[in-house]
């Protein structure tokens, strides 16, 4: 067995038998939808005509898979870190990409999982998300939403000692953006000032790409944009996280 599956079977071992986590990944994010769908059930937002549900579904969906995908390496390396794990990896002759790897196909399926679920239910008639043709483009945005995300985790893990302290910073970087880039509220209703804000932060990128596909506004073009602008936060912050990252709490 290769050091690269090897890690990645214990991570995802770590990641199901932990129900909290669970809950927090899958169901959490859901409570939002459920709520938010039935506040503006067969609402419309006035600027575009579009129903709240087109925006709310993609944009809760978005944060999610970015939430999860932040907190699941930056929990995994600071735990790893604290428990002497990447100390031991260190003698071996595992590189830090198989590491890396490890995490990153788990944060795909992950995502992936979040993805079906997340859709299926707003697909219900409760809430009346109606998804078109050109949903597939969605693919490639969510998976460099993947990337992107998954990089910053591995800043705030490679630098924070305890839970509290990855609970603390996660937080910080991922409440704020989710209002900022639109995953509650749509971005159409707020004013033109915030809107040129949100261009700044990855999650918006992810929101937009995954929005567009899914009510059927999605082309090469608008696709091209949400994965360039997400590519560029993953390089951004894969080049600090290399910078940064700790084999152990003493380096």
């Amino acid at each position: 067995m290769s050091a690269y599956t090897a890690l990645t079977g214990a991570s995802y071992r770590a990641s199901v038998r932990d129900r909290t986590t669970v809950f927090f990944t899958f169901a959490f994010p859901l409570i939002f939808l459920v709520v938010f769908g039935l506040i503006f059930r067969g609402k419309n937002v006035e600027e575009s005509g579009r129903g709240y549900i087109d925006y709310i579904a993609p944009g809760v969906l978005s944060w999610g898979v970015g939430n999860a995908a932040v907190f699941g390496v930056a929990f995994t390396l600071m735990q790893w870190r604290r428990d002497d794990l990447l100390r031991l990896i260190r003698l071996t002759p595992t590189p830090l990409s198989s590491v890396l790897a490890s995490r990153y196909v788990i944060a795909l399926v992950i995502g992936a999982v979040q993805a079906v679920l997340f859709i299926g239910v707003a697909l219900l008639p409760v809430f009346g998300l109606r998804v078109d043709a050109t949903w597939p483009w969605a693919v490639p945005v969510l998976v460099c939403g993947i990337t992107a995300f998954l990089a910053i985790g591995l800043v705030i893990g490679a630098r924070a000692d305890t839970p509290e302290a990855v609970a603390a910073v996660a937080n910080c970087v991922m409440v704020p953006m989710a209002f900022l880039s639109g995953s509650f509220y749509p971005l159409d209703a707020m004013p033109s000032w915030l809107q040129s804000v949100s261009k700044v932060l990855p999650l918006h990128y992810l929101n937009d790409g995954i929005s567009r596909a899914v009510s059927g506004r999605a082309d090469l073009a608008s696709t091209a944009v949400a994965c360039a602008g997400l590519a560029l936060f993953a390089v951004v912050f894969g080049l600090i996280a290399v910078k940064v990252f700790r084999w152990s709490n003493d380096s």
